[in-house]
């Protein structure tokens, strides 16, 4: 169990492929335009998203729990952009205030060291990675989200649309309107896109957090 208080969840994102997509960034920057205040809103990130070069991005988590959620609503207000994702734990030096780029100390370390090794993975490519100070926390969720993007990678950009709605709505049958489809292929699509695997990781990783570092969030 983690003693240390204080803790911040930081996620360091880009795009993959990002050289094949044309006019990359004023897409990227209106996309994470919106998603900074609607996620203000909803209380997943404590600042507004920052482009730091190229494709690169990155945020602090309102709460290290809220990292999963944070992670899954992402990918999906950033489609149709794949996206891969480093997440530090640790501690932040400084005042917590925009812009986040200004802010340091070894949560950004942390996510830097967790996308470098994301660029780098050959055994089993992956787009997800954690990095603390707690190995073993570190091994079962990467673990954990090693599986997980393992079926990402296999979802489809048909399969995303109605997963994005999905989440969106919370019914099958508002989703099958909202994308004027049947709902036998708005079910079908959401099974086929691994989607319900998506929120159990969500809900899983939720309680890994919790237990792991349990005086800090």
């Amino acid at each position: 169990m983690q003693s240390q208080i204080n803790l911040y969840g930081v996620l360091i994102a880009d795009v993959v492929a990002s050289r094949s997509t044309s006019d990359l960034r004023s897409s990227l920057n209106e996309k994470l335009r919106i998603a900074s205040s609607a996620q203000l809103d909803d209380q997943l990130i404590r600042v507004p998203y920052a482009v730091t070069a190229g494709d690169e991005f990155q945020v602090l988590a309102a709460r290290l729990e809220r990292i999963p959620k944070l992670i899954l609503d992402l990918r999906r207000r950033l489609l149709p952009f794949r996206l891969r994702i480093g997440v530090g734990i640790g501690v932040v030096e400084g005042q917590i205030r925009p812009p986040v780029n200004r802010i340091a100390g070894e949560a950004f370390e942390s996510a830097r060291k967790a996308i470098l090794e994301i660029r780098a993975q050959r055994k089993y490519p992956t787009l997800t990675m954690f990095r603390s100070n707690l190995t073993r926390f570190d091994r079962v969720v990467n673990l954990i989200y090693g599986l997980h993007d393992t079926l990402l990678r296999g979802t489809t950009t048909k399969q995303w649309e109605t997963i994005a709605v999905y989440l969106v709505k919370n019914r099958v049958d508002y989703t099958a309107k909202a994308l004027k489809i049947d709902r036998s292929t708005a079910s079908r699509n959401l099974r086929r896109g691994s989607l319900w695997q998506m929120e159990d990781t969500v809900l899983v990783v939720e309680e890994l957090i919790k237990e792991s570092f349990s005086d800090c969030t």
